[in-house]
């Protein structure tokens, strides 16, 4: 990495990393429980705590520096640039924006006519309906109108004025989907419908956990929740520099940021308290739609830039999962299906004649490579795909480099064709006389990583499993199951059936939609009807909470097996 880090007295490395900024990868947050933030010291003293050392290296969380010193860190601990899917299916929209351009061309005062900068303004626009302007925006106008001449483009918010700029400023807008794993952002020219650009970043906030609980329990440290919201903030305000930068475009030029997440992501977002998401009965603090201005949030933009919030489900159901269901709106209506995303917090809607009901699955990051011994992110040297040919293990990496570790995807793949080859049995447990399964040097798989993908494929089926039970819809009835989310994207659907994370069902009926979230925000941010739809869908899910379902533990248990 070649980069440098202060370190207060104390700190460990894995500490001192996050706070200048530098990632290393660290699925428990620093806690010690993942053993994923792998270091070697090269020079310099040190002190260990216990339990430091995990194949061959050390815990990051668990070295304490005693003065100078230089540490390598391991390839798949290192915080790569990884591959994510951004874009989703875009779906036809027609052009709605919440916010309205005026161009206009003023009289300059005069002692005959010395009328006040902002009245003069309102005196053209008046008849519009507006009336007020936002006060940060007050603050900057008298310097506008005559930094642009009297020659000014003026948007409107619901009756408000939020931005004056040149006449040759483009009116922009900034979907984001904020991810727990990966943050993806699309900029939208809000007067054409035209998207600029679109990128996906990795969620900075994974330095404190990588799943939603972690981070929930980080909040409720004291200084936790700034550093969460700010950590979110850093990330969208990267986003917004870098496809502006790309567009030949100024942040101040965004005059709206529509934001999905879950639910967790977005009271984090929000500034919003997350400490009764923690604990039951897991009440969010809002599921209706926000609209926040982005200065209040430390997100850039025009002086009066609205941040909009989707509306959330349920307490672990958020706005992602209603832009999801909106984007895909066309793929399922009229007919019985599932949406799934999956993720570290799956979601999945069934929806049939009766309405729509949906579950929460407490997945984990085990399937996205998370609390794999050798798991890592979708970057260059990831095991992405595994079959068994000919009574063998076939690899691929990403890049085609050489094997570093395994990816979501190929963490499917692999135990899939460890079940083909009986390497493991339907209980999961290796073949005796095995303590491991060796992909490549370096590579392997242990007792305690199958056990890892069993849990998490468990949750995910029961989940499925009891939203048909008790809806009363047999499995043979779905007609189309849509896999959404960016390590939907990159799964492979033979060998999620295989191992019965899905449902065995022809898989003709099986569609991946890519990150569907993403497209449902940015449909949001470009159309008011298509937002008012949004909020329509979330009021007609019925959020089922597993836990309650009596159920559940006997359902979680028949679906551990690789039957």
């Amino acid at each position: 990495m070649d980069r440098e880090a202060a370190c207060r007295p104390g700190e460990t490395v894995f500490q001192a990393a996050r706070h200048a900024g530098i990632r290393i990868v660290g699925a428990c947050g620093g806690r010690g429980a993942c053993g994923t933030c792998l270091v070697q010291v090269v020079s310099g003293e040190y002190e260990t705590r216990e339990d430091a050392r995990a194949d061959g290296w050390l815990r990051a969380c668990k070295l304490v520096p005693l003065g100078p010193c230089t540490v390598e860190v391991a390839p798949r601990s290192a915080a790569p640039i990884v591959r994510t899917e951004v874009g989703g299916r875009a779906a036809p929209v027609v052009l709605d924006a919440a916010v309205r351009v005026h161009d206009l061309v003023l009289t300059p005062p005069s002692l005959e006519d010395p009328v006040a900068d902002a009245d003069r303004l309102f005196s053209r626009l008046s008849h519009q309906g507006i009336s007020t302007i936002d006060p940060a925006l007050l603050r900057e106008l008298p310097a506008l109108l005559r930094k642009h001449g009297w020659r000014v483009r003026a948007v409107s918010r619901g009756g408000e004025l939020i931005a004056v700029s040149s006449p040759a400023a483009r009116t922009l807008g900034l979907a984001v989907d904020l991810g727990t794993t990966n943050v993806a952002g699309f900029l939208v020219d809000l007067q054409t419908g035209e998207r600029l650009g679109t990128l996906g970043i990795e969620n900075p906030q994974a330095s404190y956990g990588a799943d939603v609980v972690s981070r929930v329990n980080h909040a409720m440290r004291a200084h936790g929740a700034a550093e969460l919201q700010a950590a979110a903030a850093v990330a969208i305000g990267e986003l917004a520099r870098d496809l502006c930068e790309a567009a030949g475009a100024s942040t101040g030029e965004i005059v709206e940021i529509a934001v999905c997440g879950n639910t967790a992501m977005h009271h984090l977002m929000a500034g919003l308290p997350v400490a009764q998401l923690g604990r039951a009965p897991f009440v969010p603090a809002v599921c209706l739609p926000l609209e926040i201005k982005t200065r209040e949030l430390g997100l850039p933009g025009a002086p009066g830039a609205v941040a909009t919030l989707l509306p959330n489900i349920g307490g672990f159901v958020g706005s992602d999962h209603v832009a999801a269901l909106l984007a895909s709106e066309a793929r399922w209506s009229g007919r019985t299906a599932l949406v799934i995303d999956i993720g570290t917090n799956t979601e999945v809607s069934l929806i049939h004649a009766r309405g729509i009901s949906t579950v929460s699955c407490p997945s984990g990051p085990a399937l996205e490579g998370g609390h794999i011994s050798c798991g890592m992110r979708a970057a260059e040297g990831a095991i992405e795909r595994v079959q068994a040919r000919d009574g063998r293990l076939e690899l691929r990496t990403i890049g085609d480099a050489a094997p570093v570790g395994v990816c979501g995807s190929g963490v499917v793949d692999a135990v899939a064709a460890f079940r083909a080859l009986d390497l493991i049995d339907r209980r999961g447990r290796i073949a005796a006389g095995s303590r491991e399964i060796v992909l490549a040097q370096g590579v392997s798989f242990t007792q305690a990583d199958i056990r890892s993908v069993q849990l998490a494929k468990a949750a995910i089926r029961a989940g499925i499993d009891l939203l048909l039970e008790t809806n009363a819809v047999p499995a043979e009835a779905i007609e189309r199951v849509l896999i959404a989310g960016a390590f939907g994207e990159y799964l492979g659907i033979e060998a999620a059936v295989a191992i019965g994370l899905l449902p065995r069902l022809p898989l003709e009926r099986i569609e991946q939609v890519g990150n569907a979230a993403g497209a449902g925000v940015a449909l949001a941010l470009a159309s008011v009807e298509r937002r008012t739809r949004a909020a329509e869908l979330a009021a007609r899910c019925r959020y089922l909470e597993l836990g309650t379902l009596p159920q559940f533990q006997k359902t979680f248990m028949r679906s551990i097996g690789f039957d």
